[in-house]
């Protein structure tokens, strides 16, 4: 099972990161045009938002169960490791953040009532979302 989680936490973001940045390209153009909020655009917010959740659940399951995250706790000093502290601390807490304001900016531009307001709360969401997420991947991890 813990195979499977990781295989799966490590391939997700090849389709998530993706939709990510053409979501924030194609938020940020519209934010100036005359164009409207249609169906095709929260689809591809709402995508977005669905791969963020799933990447985490699978991030959260592998936390509690996997060898690196919680494990490290129960080691003296750990915060003194700079691998240990990455995935114990920093990874997830900032995997999080970055996780809640797509969510906050998903649901907020929902409220909004103007197509150009949606756009707006969408693309800094979506971007200060990105910008904390590629902050903490273990890129050395990832891309060996």
């Amino acid at each position: 099972m813990q195979t499977g989680l990781l295989h799966l936490h490590s391939s997700l973001p090849y389709l998530f990161l993706p939709l990510l940045l053409i979501s924030i390209i194609s938020f940020w153009i519209k934010v100036g045009g005359k164009a409207e909020f249609g169906k095709t655009d929260k689809l591809l917010a709402l995508f977005t938002l669905i791969l963020s959740h799933l990447q985490l659940v699978f991030g959260l399951l592998l936390y509690f169960i996997g060898p690196k995250g919680f494990q490290y706790f129960s080691q003296e000093g750990f915060m003194k490791n700079d691998i240990a502290r990455f995935y114990a601390v920093e990874h997830i807490s900032i995997m999080i953040i970055g996780i809640a304001l797509i969510t906050v900016g998903y649901s907020g531009a929902k409220r909004k009532s103007s197509s150009p307001a949606k756009f707006k709360h969408l693309a800094i969401y979506y971007s200060i979302g990105a910008v904390l997420i590629l902050s903490r991947i273990p890129w050395e991890a990832w891309l060996s």
